[in-house]
């Protein structure tokens, strides 16, 4: 079935003359690198095709990827392929004018929840839409060309949404697709030194957070960044919700939140867990996303503490039923 969906992928591909790549709202490394990565493989083995991506939004994070491409006419859109990637609802899709283009293909390892595509190829255990892209160049190579560019991106959301492959759904096939990708000659140094180091306003926001993150009775992990704690080191909202990833290696935590104040008056939440799947949470407060990394909104302090005590029970009851957890 899978590879079926793959040869309707690639023939679709090379028949179409343009192709257009889509991604969700508030980009990761994940989408990013997805869009890029395939971008740079249909460039590398039909250099004739035009490619877009269109995106209005940065992230400074992600910046030394560079920049999109320029917007077009909708007549372009309706011209080309759409390729929607790392997107499980239609309403999460950055630009909308995906629905110009005719077909459309969806690819994505999210939570199957709407099946927008004329193609939908959704696998939901793989670690993230960079290996799908992996596994699609891995399936065609004797067709398909890569560059260590185009690898590179790739790899980027590979590592970025896996954790550094520490996350559920790293498997065998996910390390065999990122050595693949390794074969290309990226340089590991500069990516790493790119996405992990940091500025000393995030080092002391860091420290910050060891010394203000509450834990509740069941072991659940959460802080709260508030709008005058981002101005007071210098934060982005982006870089204020990387408090997340500091949370995660507390010994008998199993689920840890990051609520941070946003533009428009709302809370927005990460949330991760260990072992416990915590998307049905999420789900509950305006969100979604995986199983033990999904994302939501609140719009009150009240519903902040509705979301941490539905969290605690959740994983109160996760310990009372489950060994194991360390």
């Amino acid at each position: 079935m899978i590879n079926t969906v793959l040869s309707q992928i690639f023939e679709a591909i090379e028949k179409s003359p343009s192709v257009m790549l889509f991604r969700h709202r508030r980009i990761d490394g994940d989408c990013v690198g997805a869009t890029k990565g395939l971008k740079g493989i249909i460039h590398a083995t039909w250099p004739e095709k035009k490619v877009y991506i269109i995106d209005n939004e940065k992230s400074e994070y992600l910046s030394f990827m560079g920049a999109d491409d320029e917007a077009v006419s909708d007549e372009v859109y309706k011209n080309a392929l759409g390729i929607v990637i790392d997107v499980a609802n239609a309403d999460r899709i950055s630009n909308q004018k995906y629905s110009l283009c005719s077909p459309i293909i969806k690819i994505d390892h999210h939570i199957d929840r709407e099946a927008f595509g004329d193609i939908n190829w959704v696998e939901e255990d793989r670690s993230s839409a960079c290996e799908m892209i992996a596994h699609f160049y891995s399936v065609f190579q004797n067709k398909l060309k890569i560059n260590t560019e185009a690898a590179t991106y790739i790899y980027t959301g590979m590592l970025t949404d896996s954790g550094r492959f520490q996350y559920e759904g790293v498997t065998g096939d996910t390390l065999r697709l990122a050595g693949l990708m390794l074969d290309q000659k990226i340089d590991i140094e500069t990516l790493n030194a790119h996405l992990y180091m940091r500025d000393f306003d995030q080092l002391k926001f860091k420290a910050f957070i060891y010394e203000n993150m509450c834990q509740t009775p069941g072991g659940v992990a959460y802080i709260h960044v508030t709008k005058e704690i981002q101005a007071h080191f210098h934060l982005n909202f982006e870089s204020a919700s990387n408090a997340i990833s500091s949370l995660s290696d507390i010994k008998g935590i199993l689920c840890w939140l990051a609520f941070i104040d946003a533009e428009g008056g709302e809370i927005r939440v990460r949330l991760r867990s260990r072992f416990a799947h915590i998307n049905t949470i999420a789900e509950k407060y305006h969100g979604g996303g995986h199983a033990c990394a999904s994302g939501a909104t609140v719009y009150s302090l009240d519903e902040m503490k509705q979301l941490i005590d539905d969290a605690d029970k959740h994983i109160s009851e996760y310990k009372k039923t489950h060994t194991g957890w360390l």
